[in-house]
């Protein structure tokens, strides 16, 4: 016997995984923007700034794969950040083909600065949620993105790109 075929609904829609995951990336960019506006930072930036900071003289292949953002579309945040003189690129020494990142002095500030509002805003998404729901959430959450990332078009490869790191500049 054949299965029966769910009612095409907004219910539906509204309950369904993906939905609900754009749903809260949505809300998620909002409350970043919302409580970092002063500093004029995307969350995409924020984390190349972080990946930058850890990891200075990163290229900006590692970088890609250490924020899993796609490269294309990291090109154009690189500049946004270098146009604002938060990042400098330097060509590498063994390769001057090849553009290593580094913070700027008020890059590395506005990292600093920028921390407390970065955390106001992760307790923000989480704040409607009793405290032991949050960390049951973010196991699950970071259980699902473990197990999903090669499914992603931009699987997270941190490890893979770090290795090599020390023998590219």
């Amino acid at each position: 016997m054949p299965s029966k075929t769910p009612p095409i609904t907004m219910d539906a829609v509204y309950a369904a995984p993906g939905y609900l995951f754009r749903r809260m990336q949505q809300i998620a960019v909002a409350i970043f923007v919302e409580e970092c506006k002063a500093y004029d930072l995307t969350p995409v930036q924020y984390a190349a700034l972080v990946a930058i900071h850890t990891h200075p003289g990163i290229d900006a292949t590692r970088l890609s794969a250490v924020i899993a953002f796609d490269r294309s579309t990291l090109g154009n945040v690189i500049e946004r950040l270098e146009t604002k003189s938060l990042v400098e690129r330097k060509p590498a020494r063994d390769d001057r083909r090849v553009k290593l990142l580094y913070l700027t002095k008020p890059g590395a500030a506005l990292l600093r600065e920028i921390v407390p509002s970065v955390e106001r805003a992760q307790g923000r998404m989480l704040q409607p949620l009793k405290p032991a729901d949050r960390k049951t959430l973010l196991v699950l959450l970071t259980q699902l993105v473990d197990l999903n990332n090669e499914a992603s078009r931009v699987p997270l490869r941190a490890e893979d790109a770090l290795e090599h790191l020390g023998k590219s500049n």
